[in-house]
């Protein structure tokens, strides 16, 4: 099944921002990122995606960090500073999604 032309975007800017792939100790700050700016349902889609793209030691990386960031546990400012850093590099809208129009996005 296609993704929706949003996490499409998202995928895309984790690829343009994390070339070489997401380090597992990124997981924690990134989703915990993701989740202050989407839905819960597009934070989910995006970790399934990544999830069929990872290897088995990375999935079970991206299940904690889903799990970590359910239960609250935040990151550390730093890490979440260093995401932001890589993804904005990609391209990734800073601000809140809502205040961007989905059609002129990459």
């Amino acid at each position: 099944m296609a993704l929706p032309p949003f996490v499409g975007s998202i995928i895309g800017w984790l690829r343009a921002g994390y070339p070489e792939g997401v380090p597992d100790v990124d997981y924690i700050p990134l989703f915990a990122l993701l989740g202050s700016q989407l839905t819960n349902e597009e934070v989910n889609e995006v970790a399934m995606e990544l999830l069929k793209e990872s290897d088995p030691e990375s999935a079970e990386a991206i299940k904690r960090a889903i799990a970590a960031v359910t239960d609250h546990d935040e990151p550390k400012d730093s890490d979440v500073a260093r995401v932001r850093a890589r993804l904005a590099a990609g391209g990734w809208p800073l601000a809140k999604p809502e205040h961007f129009n989905p059609a002129h996005w990459p």
